[in-house]
């Protein structure tokens, strides 16, 4: 036993030194100091009786010292030696290629994809060998004669990249395509690489390639397939109407007739400022749906736009009139709870008819219900006592909610829902406690919040160890969500008032600023987010205000020009901003560029 420890002490000190030694020499290769990096590299290659690893540095490093011949001889020792990696004849190949000996590497590049014919799982060594010297033809030669020996998918995806590095679009889109269309579980997979192509612009070489091959193979060849790539791609483009002929046309066709696609496809066109066309999505679900529980997902949905988009009172009698007519149909039972609740939402928020509202949420809770929907039922209802200001009744509920779905999303949604409503009454402490809880939350958007709110009650609670103006602060956010706008720009401007100067006013700028934008008065809101930029362009909130601004100026303001200048801000002077990607995505779309 004692010989054994004895052992593993002597290789793990020794494997230690190789590791040390082996990113000496790498940082003597980076530096350009090619000598140095040849002797160690040399001296790792000998005490390791001939590591492929320490082999490749020290070619590498011979061959920037332009000693090709010493660097041929390593490489055709080791090969002879080692059978096995036929990848070396390409590294052979290559050395004679820097020597302008262009005969004799192809004659050994030769040779690598000649060992495909005996062993065709070489294909792949072979492959990435060639990819590393940028021989795109003679790695996509190899896979190509790997797939005729052996079908290997991910053989099919190295070609299908290498089709794309060459900028044959077609045949890259083409080989992913049967790709999916034999194996479907490399959708996703796939998926990530037709990303680096796509864009949203229709009008993208890319996007226009894809397109005409789906119509091409939809005419040859009429599989549901193209018909859902071809959906997806027009929902890629955000033409939700085009999308939607796609899906209808598979659900016509498709023996299961399931409609979740077509509801998927609504939810998105609304999340991205299509409501029209969302609606008009989900009233060809209800009529078509041979399901109930379908029809019914579908009316949720159909409320929950109808209600965020409506704003004189007309709009919201004729939306009751609709939860009426659909009651009357499918009853006030367990069927229909999801639109229970939708509803009991709207009688408070929008109609200020609290009671009308707990009144269905009890009868709710006196049905034969699971715990989830109760969990549901009562999240809704403490929403309802926060509205009214019953503060302590509503965390009771949050905390039932929690009880009922521990471990759940809907359980961390209730915790931060505690945590808003310990903050909307002033207790600073207790929302901190419950927002640390939620650091780890599975729901990504829920852990954001979170961090947000401690964020803001941290940095606020320094300078003021009274916290008047968080409190005051709070009180806005309050009214807010109580839909009472007006009170909660009133707030913001005396806390504008009585707390100049202090680490808040920024803050107060960006919620005014979005409170603007929720009631249309997009010149105010214009206003203040250039506040923000103009008196505190080096605080945290200043990416937020250029990104909204730039928003503001290409989806309400029809002022192209005046976005790309803000999203140009953060592309060049906020690079860790959470907004970079999108805004450089967007920029580039405004300027016209063709998206890779």
């Amino acid at each position: 036993m004692r010989f054994l420890i004895t052992l593993l002490f002597i290789f793990g000190l020794s494997f230690s030194a190789f590791s040390q030694s082996e990113k000496i020499a790498q940082n003597y290769f980076d530096q350009g100091e090619f000598e140095k990096a040849k002797s160690v590299y040399e001296k790792l290659y000998q005490k390791s009786n001939g590591s492929l690893s320490f082999l490749q540095g020290l070619v590498k490093s011979l061959q920037e010292l332009e000693q090709y011949e010493e660097a041929e001889k390593y490489l055709i020792d080791f090969s002879k030696r080692n059978t096995i990696y036929p990848n070396l004849l390409v590294e052979i190949g290559y050395n004679y290629q820097l020597q302008d000996q262009q005969e004799k590497a192809e004659e050994y590049y030769q040779q690598a994809i000649d060992k495909i014919d005996k062993i065709p799982n070489y294909a792949y060594t072979v492959g990435r060998a060639f990819q590393n010297y940028n021989l795109l033809d003679e790695a996509a030669i190899t896979y190509e004669k790997g797939l005729e020996k052996q079908p290997n998918p991910n053989f099919i995806i190295q070609l299908a990249r290498i089709y794309g590095e060459q900028g044959k679009l077609e045949e890259m889109f083409g080989t992913y395509l049967d790709l999916i269309k034999q194996k479907p579980e490399y959708f996703y997979a796939v998926n990530r690489n037709f990303s680096e192509y796509i864009t949203e612009d229709s009008a993208n070489e890319a996007n226009q390639v894809l397109r005409k091959l789906l119509l091409k193979r939809i005419q040859q060849e009429p599989d549901l397939f193209y018909n859902q790539m071809l959906s997806w791609l027009f929902t890629q483009q955000q033409e939700y109407k085009k999308a939607f002929i796609q899906e209808k046309a598979i659900y016509q066709r498709s023996p299961d007739k399931n409609l979740r696609k077509i509801t998927e496809l609504a939810e998105i066109a609304n999340d991205n400022g299509e409501p029209k066309t969302a609606k008009e999505i989900l009233n060809y679900t209800i009529e078509t749906a041979a399901v109930e529980s379908q029809r019914l997902k579908a009316y949720e949905l159909l409320f929950e736009i109808q209600i965020e988009h409506s704003v004189t009172s007309e709009e919201k009698v004729a939306i009751d009139a609709r939860f009426q007519e659909v009651f009357q149909q499918y009853g006030k039972q367990r069927n229909t709870l999801g639109l229970q609740l939708q509803y009991a939402k709207f009688l408070a928020f929008e109609k200020n008819e609290n009671e009308a509202a707990k009144t269905i949420l009890r009868n709710a809770l006196e049905e034969r219900i699971n715990r989830f929907e109760e969990a549901r039922t009562k999240m809704v209802l403490a929403d309802i006592l926060v509205l009214e200001e019953q503060f302590n009744q509503a965390l009771i509920y949050y905390s039932q909610v929690q009880n009922l779905v521990q471990n759940n999303e809907l359980a961390q949604e209730a915790t931060f829902k505690v945590a808003k409503t310990s903050y909307y009454k002033g207790d600073f402490k207790w929302a901190q406690t419950q927002l640390k809880v939620l650091k780890s939350a599975t729901s990504q958007l829920i852990a954001n919040d979170a961090l947000q709110l401690n964020l803001l009650i941290s940095d606020n609670s320094l300078e003021d160890s009274t916290q008047t103006a968080l409190k005051y602060f709070a009180r806005a956010d309050l009214y807010t969500f109580q839909h009472k706008n007006e009170k909660a720009l009133a707030v913001l401007d005396t806390i504008l008032l009585q707390h100049k100067g202090e680490k808040i006013e920024d803050e107060a700028l960006l919620r005014k600023a979005q409170l603007f934008e929720e009631l249309g008065e997009y010149e105010k809101a214009e206003e203040n987010y250039q506040q923000i930029i103009q008196y505190y362009a080096q605080d945290i909130l200043a990416d937020d205000a250029y990104y909204y601004l730039a928003e503001l100026y290409r989806n309400q303001l029809d002022q192209p020009e005046k976005a790309k200048e803000n999203y140009e801000q953060i592309i060049f002077n906020f690079a860790d901003s959470i907004f970079f990607v999108e805004s450089r995505k967007k920029y580039r779309i405004l300027r016209g560029d063709q998206l890779e």
